[in-house]
C-alpha cells in the first residue's frame, strides 16, 4: 500500500515538473534581456489583407476598423465579416470604410467558421499577406507595417505583443488577471524568441504569408484555433515568430459574468488543445526540436491551474511522507513549488510593476481558488464553445496604448 502511494505520488511529481520547468525558463529567458528583433519595415512593402472575423460587435467595430485605417497603404484591404450578426455589426464596419462580407449559418457559428469564410473571398484576389485581427482589438503605431515587412521578409508567421489591458477602475477586479495574460503572452513568449525558439499564435495581431493562410484549416468550432493553427504550422517547418515591436491590445470585460464566461472558453479551450499535446509529442513524423518546444509549451496549464495543482500536489505528498511513503516526492514538490514563485516574482519585477504591486499578489492563491470553480465546471462537462461576444465600454477603445518597455 504503501509503495503504491510512493508511486503515485511520484508519478504525479514527474508529469508536473516539465510543465514548471518549461514555464520557469521561458520566465527567466523573457525577463533577463531583450529578445532578438526580427522585425522589419520596408519602405516598399508587399500588399496586406487585414482579416477581421466579428460576431455582434456594433459598438466596438469602428473604433478598431479606425485604427486599422490608421495603417494602410495604397493596395491594402480590410476585410470584416460579420458572422451570424443579429445587430449593426456590418453597416457600422461598411461606415468605417471597411470591406464586408455577411456570413449567416447558425449551424457552424464561431470564429474558425469566420475565419475561413474570409480567407475564401479573398482568394479571388489574394493579397501578399493576411493579418487578423479580432474585432475588439485596437492596433499600436506601426503594427502593421512591421508585421507585413517582418513575414515578407522571413516567409514565417509572425505574431504581434497581444495583451489585455485594465482601466483603473479594473485594477483590483482584474489587475492579477491582466498580469497572468501579460505572463503568458508577453514574458514566456519573449523568453521562446531569446532561446531562438517559436512562439504560439494567440488569435489577433497574427500574420501569414497567402501560401500558409489560403492551406489553414480554420473551418471548425475549436476555442483555441489559433493555438491549433500555430501547431499545424509548426508540425510543416513553419515556426511562429514573436515580434514584440507590433502590437494589438484589448480590454477586460465590464462585468464579472462576462469575464467568467470569457475565461470558461479560454481555458476549456486550453485544457483541450494541452491533452492534444501528449498525442502530438507520441506522433514522430512531425517531430523536430522547434516543434517539440512548441508543444511542451501549449502543455503549460493556465497559470492558476499550474499554482493549484503544485499547492494540491505538496499536500498530498506530504501526507504520503506522513504515512511512510517516503520524503522525496514531498522534497521536488516543495522545490517545484519555490521555482515557480521565483519565476512569477522575476515576472513581476521585470514586467509587472505597472499592472499591479508586489502586496497584489497575496492575492494570486485567492483568485487560483475562484477559478478552481471555472476547472471544475470544465472537468464536469459544462465548458463554453459557442462565439458570444463579450460586453466592453464602447470607449473603451479611446484609452491610451503603450508600447511595450
Amino acid at each position: 500500500m504503501t509503495l503504491t502511494i510512493w508511486l503515485l505520488v511520484l508519478a504525479a511529481v514527474g508529469l508536473l515538473t516539465f510543465p514548471v520547468m518549461t514555464f520557469v525558463v521561458e520566465c527567466i529567458a523573457g525577463a533577463l534581456s531583450r529578445a532578438p528583433d526580427h522585425s522589419q519595415e520596408p519602405d516598399i512593402r508587399p500588399a496586406v489583407a487585414v482579416l477581421v472575423p466579428a460576431h455582434n460587435e456594433e459598438t466596438g467595430i469602428v473604433g478598431t476598423v479606425k485604427s486599422i485605417m490608421t495603417q494602410i497603404r495604397p493596395g491594402d484591404r480590410v476585410l470584416v465579416v460579420a458572422d451570424n450578426c443579429t445587430d449593426g455589426t456590418a453597416a457600422a464596419a461598411r461606415e468605417a470604410r471597411a470591406e464586408v462580407i455577411e456570413r449567416t449559418d447558425p449551424a457552424r457559428r464561431g470564429k474558425g467558421f469566420a475565419l475561413d469564410f474570409g480567407l475564401a473571398h479573398l482568394r479571388v484576389d489574394p493579397p501578399a499577406v493576411v493579418v487578423f485581427v479580432d474585432a475588439d482589438c485596437t492596433l499600436l503605431p506601426g503594427t502593421l507595417d512591421t508585421l507585413a515587412g517582418t513575414v515578407w521578409s522571413t516567409g514565417q508567421p509572425v505574431q504581434a505583443s497581444n495583451l489585455m489591458i485594465t482601466r483603473e477602475d479594473q485594477k483590483k477586479a482584474f489587475g492579477i488577471a491582466e498580469f497572468a495574460f501579460l505572463v503568458k503572452n508577453h514574458v514566456r513568449s519573449r523568453g521562446l524568441a531569446r532561446l531562438g525558439l517559436p512562439c504560439q499564435l494567440t488569435g489577433t495581431g497574427m500574420a501569414l504569408p497567402w501560401q500558409l493562410a489560403s492551406n489553414a484549416q480554420l473551418a471548425d468550432a475549436e476555442v483555441v484555433e489559433d493555438m491549433k493553427l500555430g501547431l499545424d504550422l509548426g508540425a510543416g517547418g513553419h515556426f511562429p515568430i514573436y515580434c514584440e515591436t507590433a502590437g494589438v491590445r484589448s480590454f477586460f470585460p465590464d462585468t464579472a459574468d462576462g469575464a467568467v464566461s470569457q475565461r470558461r472558453r479560454w481555458e476549456s479551450g486550453h485544457l483541450g488543445i494541452l491533452v492534444s499535446g501528449l498525442r502530438r509529442l507520441a506522433n514522430r513524423h512531425t517531430w523536430s526540436l522547434p516543434y517539440a518546444v512548441m508543444v511542451l509549451d501549449v502543455m503549460v496549464p493556465p497559470l492558476a491551474l499550474l499554482v493549484l495543482l503544485i499547492a494540491a500536489l505538496t499536500l498530498f505528498a506530504a501526507v504520503a511522507a506522513l504515512m511512510g511513503a517516503g520524503v522525496l516526492p514531498f522534497v521536488i514538490s516543495i522545490i517545484l513549488g519555490t521555482l515557480l514563485s521565483g519565476a512569477i516574482i522575476l515576472a513581476w519585477s521585470t514586467h509587472g510593476r505597472t499592472i499591479i504591486p508586489l502586496h497584489a499578489l497575496l492575492h494570486a492563491p485567492r483568485y487560483a481558488l475562484g477559478k478552481s470553480i471555472i476547472y471544475a465546471e470544465i472537468l464536469f462537462g459544462r465548458s463554453e464553445h459557442a462565439w458570444i461576444r463579450t460586453s466592453r465600454t464602447a470607449d473603451a477603445i479611446a484609452l491610451p496604448l503603450k508600447r511595450l518597455d
